[in-house]
């Protein structure tokens, strides 16, 4: 694959707690333009893959290139400024704000009061939330936190998008309705999604490319199709058969 067509290059990274090797010299090349998914057992390092790509974590070594730069090192902040963005396995809104108020705490401070504003209601509308944009965050259903959650990742118009188990404790409608945004980024303005997933109807029917860890290592990578009857995946999720 060109370089061109590599949203995200990961080379060799590590995440050592003590002992436990909780990253251990991981790499893939997550393509432009695409939605891919990231998977494995529970354990395998993905959520802390995601911690170190947007600098919540520091790696102890590798390399990761967005852009032709190596961003580890950089603090999240910066990251976000660079055109990442992310959701987190638990929602992270604040929940004494109302909707719109948690949609403009996200914007970037370079970004005019008016068009935060603008971009803010857009937002709201293309998520559904509309008519819940002056309810406080905490009383808004999981579901639709997690919809808030996904909408605020997108306030600042990124390049890179990286959710961390959305359908995570979301009713079917609504995770339908998250899919479709998902699919209307990736289609219509050419974002490049990386998802972190259990749900496996999700990543096998939505994802052009899948990435499998174990214990921090990458065993596979590939199609949907492909990975659903690799051995060393089956054997991962469910020892040996």
């Amino acid at each position: 694959m060109a370089e061109t067509e590599i949203a995200l290059d990961i080379q060799d990274l590590k995440k050592y707690f003590g002992g436990i090797k909780a990253v251990d010299g991981c790499s893939f090349q997550v393509p432009k333009g695409q939605i891919s998914g990231l998977i494995g057992p529970n354990g395998s390092g993905k959520t802390t893959t995601f911690n170190l790509l947007t600098g919540v974590l520091e790696a102890d070594s590798g390399e990761v290139f967005y852009n032709g730069e190596n961003i580890v090192g950089l603090r999240p902040y910066e990251v976000f400024n660079r055109g990442i963005s992310r959701t987190f396995q638990i929602t992270r809104i604040y929940r004494e704000m109302t909707v719109f108020e948690n949609m403009l705490s996200a914007s970037s401070m370079k970004m005019p009061v008016r068009e935060a504003r603008e971009r803010a209601e857009q937002l709201m509308e293309f998520v559904t939330l509309t008519k819940l944009r002056g309810e406080y965050g905490g009383n808004l259903s999981y579901g639709q936190q997690k919809l808030l959650e996904f909408a605020r990742a997108l306030m600042t118009d990124p390049d890179l998008i990286l959710l961390d188990e959305p359908a995570a404790g979301v009713n079917r409608t609504l995770l339908n309705n998250l899919l479709d945004h998902i699919h209307h980024l990736q289609e219509d303005q050419g974002k490049t999604i990386l998802i972190v997933e259990h749900d496996m109807n999700v990543i096998m029917n939505h994802c052009e490319k899948v990435f499998v860890l174990d214990y921090g290592v990458k065993i596979a990578e590939g199609l949907p199709e492909d990975i659903q009857t690799n051995e060393d995946v089956i054997e991962a999720y469910f020892g040996h058969r």
